[in-house]
């Protein structure tokens, strides 16, 4: 696995090479067990309280747990699902304003011969470069999850 981190104005740019095949990958992101097993890094995220409706239109939503008790949801739209090249959605937490879209986040997996190049993207400008320098942080341990899941499949 290879990290190319970047931060820009615009949001947070991971690049990752993963040692998995592209429609494995893409289904990490899109089968809502797997989903549930590495988004949130080391925080639970159980199933029963995850929807993934993965079509272009369709709604996302989850709630990490945390060590103390606490509930932290998300939840988003898809808004393009290219089957295994790209997911395009957006990103909201509990704190975003209920009228606000939230983040975009556009992944594409690029297939180099039984490995993927993941490109992740999230940006539209709804976070400080502070809480940018954060989600980039937590998207960097949620990957290190995704590589342990994928390297056992």
């Amino acid at each position: 696995m290879t990290e190319n981190p970047q931060q820009t104005a615009d949001g947070i740019t991971l690049t990752r090479t993963l040692d998995a095949r592209r429609d494995l990958v893409f289904q990490a992101w899109t089968i809502p067990s797997h989903f549930g097993h590495w988004f949130g890094g080391e925080l639970d995220v159980p199933v029963d309280r995850m929807t993934m409706d993965v079509r272009p239109g369709g709604i996302w939503s989850l709630v990490m747990r945390t060590p103390d008790g606490g509930e932290m949801p998300f939840s988003g739209v898809y808004r393009e699902v290219a089957a295994p090249e790209r997911l395009v959605l957006t990103l909201k937490d509990d704190a975003a304003p209920s009228e606000a879209a939230g983040e975009t986040v556009r992944v594409t997996f690029t297939d180099l011969g039984g490995r993927t190049e993941m490109a992740f993207h999230q940006g539209g400008g709804n976070l400080t470069a502070e809480q940018y320098q954060q989600a980039k942080a937590g998207w960097e341990s949620f990957f290190d999850r995704l590589a342990e899941l994928l390297a056992r499949a």
